[in-house]
């Protein structure tokens, strides 16, 4: 239930062209083959697919980065590529979707890419080319710089999508979480891997189960009390404002100072949860941007959530899916 619907119903309609919101992540290149299978190979016992498709889209956070796009947000993108080829395809990507890439920087890395083969509804392989290892301190100041002008420039809320691909250190994270709070802009990140302290002080932090049971170094069930425990926990050791927990077929939990609420699914079934969590935070981001309260915000984020897990691959959900997905809620409420 929204607090507000009036608030998210013109957050939609209008607001959300005006919300302007910088991304700070590892970005990739996410590359699928299509096919069919039908046969074994002859030279091993591996399946043969038969390709029939390809595409091509933006991952990691620059999925992040083409959720809020096709929202109808004006987004800015601080990243590492290679200089290769696969940066190249990437920046295209990004200028179909009215993203610039100047706050791309380049480094003696590859862009990382990952490549999935699909046959039938069945992913068969998987392959990464990356590097990652902590970028270097001058690549970290290049971007701080960035972000600076960025905030400048008049974003209304920050993004760190870490995918732990080496960009987002502790000295980088720490610049940008900083400068946001000097600014009183809301901060929000999305994390990876057990070392929690680089996101001290940040806004909001959206892990999944996984994610925070590696920061509590225990499992931690897909309970509403389990999950409030492991919220709080981290919640006061790293200094937040608020933990949204995603929690695949039950939904969002969000704790913070004054609230615990725990938000259903609203899938109608789940497909494929490969970039859920990008657009969670994008949806996220973008509402806080333009002014909603966290408990709405992560309302939306959820019902985003239940559109983008019924579909195949990595997939940014539009305004207008958006849209309609909010609409029926309000008639089923």
């Amino acid at each position: 239930m929204f607090d507000n619907y009036a608030l998210a119903a013109e957050f939609l309609a209008s607001r959300v062209k005006d919300c302007q919101v910088l991304v700070v992540g590892d970005v990739m290149l996410d590359r699928y083959y299509f096919g069919e299978v039908k046969r074994i190979s002859p030279e091993a016992p591996v399946p043969v697919t038969r390709v029939l498709s390809e595409k091509e889209v933006l991952g990691g956070a620059a999925n992040v980065v083409r959720n809020l796009a096709l929202l109808g947000c004006r987004v800015l993108l601080a990243g590492m590529t290679g200089q290769d080829n696969n940066r190249n395809r990437m920046t295209k990507l990004l200028a179909d979707i009215g993203v610039e890439a100047d706050g791309l920087i380049t480094g003696n890395r590859p862009t990382t890419t990952k490549l999935r083969v699909i046959g039938g509804h069945q992913q068969m392989l998987r392959l990464d080319f990356e590097d990652t290892r902590p970028v270097s301190p001058s690549a970290v100041k290049k971007l701080c710089q960035y972000v600076e002008q960025s905030i400048q420039a008049g974003v209304a809320a920050i993004i760190i999508s870490d995918y732990g691909k080496g960009l987002c250190t502790p000295a980088l994270c720490q610049c940008v979480i900083q400068a946001a709070n000097r600014h009183k802009i809301p901060i929000i990140v999305d994390p990876k891997g057990d070392n929690w302290l680089k996101y001290s002080e940040a806004y909001l932090l959206t892990p999944n189960l996984k994610e925070i049971s590696e920061a509590v170094r225990r499992p931690v069930t897909n309970s509403d009390k389990a999950v409030k425990l492991a919220a709080d926990k981290v919640r006061r050791r790293f200094k937040l404002s608020g933990v949204v927990v995603t929690r695949s077929e039950k939904g969002l939990t969000l704790i913070d100072d004054a609230r615990e609420v725990h938000i259903p699914t609203r899938a109608q079934e789940v497909f494929d949860v490969s970039g859920a969590g990008d657009t969670v935070i994008a949806v996220l981001g973008a509402a806080l941007a333009g002014g909603l309260d966290l408990a709405d915000a992560a309302q939306l984020a959820n019902l985003a959530a239940g559109v983008v897990v019924a579909k195949l691959g990595t997939y940014a959900i539009s305004r207008e899916e958006l849209v309609e997905a909010f609409e029926s809620f309000v008639k089923r409420e």
